[in-house]
This record gives structure tokens, sequence and C-alpha cells, in this order.
């Protein structure tokens, strides 16, 4: 087709996100030039993505590059890439667990991983981070089945369960769970939990920035001087937790908790950086649920106080339900080392084929 290029590629959802995912050799090698490439596949820059696939919002304008895994203890590597709306710009410093709900499948598809019994285990190096996950994909008569009964919120309908188990994310971007040194730091007169447990974070009570917390995300966008005054805090608090100038980046996510109000453990609103989550992600759901078990902690004092050793299940409250994470935590001494945390996804394939760019 003239004037066109057609790059192999699979549609699909993976939990409350839904994005491209490509084979690593479909695209170029140098980095500028695939940039290139998936800004023109999502449509950006552009507010409405209306020239590309991409859904307009920073949930659906997402990608996905796998791999064969160049490591040992893994059998696919997965690179996340979020293509930003409005602006020419691809970025890479984070990880996404809603987009990795789909790796295990998309793996199983391609032939890398072959298929044992009725569910196959994938070992996932996500390598924004260079950490492992592992995924469990049900696989009757050795194909991927994607319907079933399992229901997250943030998504309609039900689907095939896919529980994820993260081994070694503690620290994963920031270099250390408490990037600051400290359970809870100040920062521009609001008291703050710096925590990266597979995403970095930074918690807040929502009262004190005049909040309820339990607002719309349409309703906090809205208000350009809480937006302002999250923003500030958010670029004070890049360098304090080793992230360095975050201007250009989308970590740390910011997070207003407030006590729950549906009978979970939380209540939380999240900027991603600079729109609201209509849920939460998974990564990010993570770190809250950790700090919720963490002495001293923001989210600790408002869930109502930290745990104890062992494995617990908090339910994180997010604008459209709960996000349920297993930890499996050790506090000792007022300081929590996680062992393991899990929680439980859906995905769904919704188109394979080739999406066209400009040549």
């Amino acid at each position: 087709m003239t004037g066109q290029r057609a790059v192999p590629c699979v549609l699909m959802r993976g939990g409350t996100s839904k994005g491209l995912y490509f084979r690593g050799d479909d695209l170029p090698a140098d980095t500028a030039a695939r940039d290139r490439i998936l800004l023109a596949a999502m449509g950006s820059p552009d507010a409405r993505q209306i020239d590309g696939v991409g859904g307009a919002d920073p949930l659906t304008s997402k990608i996905a590059i796998v791999t064969r895994s160049m490591t040992t203890d893994a059998d696919v590597d997965y690179l996340f890439l979020q293509v930003v709306v409005d602006e020419p710009r691809v970025d890479t410093s984070q990880n996404c667990g809603n987009i990795l709900a789909g790796v295990g499948p998309f793996a199983i598809e391609q032939g890398w991983v072959p298929p044992e019994s009725d569910v196959t285990k994938v070992r996932i190096r996500m390598v924004n981070t260079d950490s492992i996950a592992v995924a469990s994909v049900e696989t009757p008569a050795g194909r991927v089945r994607y319907d079933g009964a399992a229901r997250i919120d943030g998504v309609p309908g039900t689907a095939a369960p896919i529980p994820i188990e993260f081994l070694d994310v503690a620290g994963s971007s920031c270099g250390a769970l408490l990037p600051t040194g400290t359970v809870r730091d100040t920062i521009d007169g609001i008291e703050v939990t710096c925590i990266d447990n597979g995403m970095p974070v930074v918690i807040m009570r929502a009262s004190d920035l005049g909040k309820t917390g339990t607002e719309t995300p349409e309703a906090l966008e809205a208000d350009a001087a809480l937006r302002a005054r999250v923003e500030h805090i958010r670029l004070l608090a890049g360098p304090l937790m080793n992230l360095g100038d975050v201007a250009k980046k989308t970590v740390p996510k910011m997070c207003l908790v407030a006590p729950p109000t549906a009978g979970g453990t939380i209540a939380t609103r999240n900027f991603i950086p600079h729109r609201v989550h209509k849920a939460i992600g998974v990564f990010g759901a993570v770190s809250v649920a950790t700090a919720c078990v963490m002495p001293g902690s923001v989210a600790a004092e408002v869930a109502g106080g930290a745990g104890t050793s062992g494995e617990r299940v908090i339910n994180v409250e997010h604008p459209t339900g709960f996000f349920e994470v297993s930890a499996d935590v050790s506090v000792e001494g007022g300081q929590v080392m996680v062992r393991k945390a899990a929680l439980l996804r859906t995905a769904r394939k919704l188109m394979s084929g080739e999406v066209y760019v400009p040549a």
C-alpha cells in the first residue's frame, strides 16, 4: 500500500487498560525510529488520537513489546511503553501491571511458551524495572482460554482469571521500598509517604488537600488549583525518591487516600500523574497496599493501623470498585519486608493483524 507501512501486532485488553502488543523483532532497534512508529500507530500527539488506534486516554494508549527472554530465569521479556496522548513522547520510566496481564497469553499464542496441561505459568521479566512476575494462564486443551467467571472492577463482564505473583518488585524503580529513607516526609507542608513496591507512589491524605477522597475523577481533574498543588509536590518528590527531574516522566504517581466508604481497607484517588485514574493501576495498588501494613505510614494511619507479619488481603477502594491485593509481609521492629505480592487480573484478545503507519 503506497505511503503506508504495515506492522504486525495484537490489540488486547489487559486488566483495566488496553494497548498494542508487538513482537520485538517487528519494530526497529533504533529507539527514535521505534517511537515514531508507536506515536503514529496511536495517533499522538492529539487529544483525540483520531489518526491512530489510541483511545484518547492514558489507559488506552499503551504498548507492550515482548521478546523471548535474554535471561535464564524468565520465559519472555516485556517492555512497557506509555504513549503520551497529547505530546510527541513515549515514556519508559514505569511498569504497567494491567498490560502485563496480556503478556502471558500473547507469549503462549506466539509459540514462545508451550502450554502445560490446564494452567501454564509464564515467567515474565519486566524490562523497565528488571524484575520478575509469574502469570498463570488457563490453557485447556493447549489453547489460551479468555472466557471465564473472574470479575475485576473497572471491566464489564467476566473473563478467565490470570493470577499474577510478583517476586522482587520492592524498590524496583527507586532503589528502595522507602526511597527517601523514612516512612513519612513533609513536602510543601503536606505529610506524605513515598513508597516503591513496583510503582513509585506518593501517598497523601485527601483531607490535607481539602478533599474527601470520594470525588469523581472528573471533579478532581476540574480543580485547577488542586492539580497544580499535586504537581508541585510531585516535582519536589521526584529527586527525593531517586527519580531525578520528573517533569517529563509519568512517575511518581500521586495518591490521595481517605477512610474506606464501601467496606474496603482504604479509599484512593490516583493522579497518573496528570489525569485521574478511573480505577487504580496494578503496581499503584500494590504500593498502596504495602503502605497500609507499614507502621507509621500515612496510609496505615488512614486505614486504621498497620498490620502484623504474615499474608494479608488488602482491599483498595477506587472510583469504580475494589482492587484486592494479597501481600505476604514481615513486620519486625517497625520495619516491613515484602516477601510476596499477588493479585488477580483478566485479559482479552480484541484483534490481531497489522497497524498501518505513514511510511
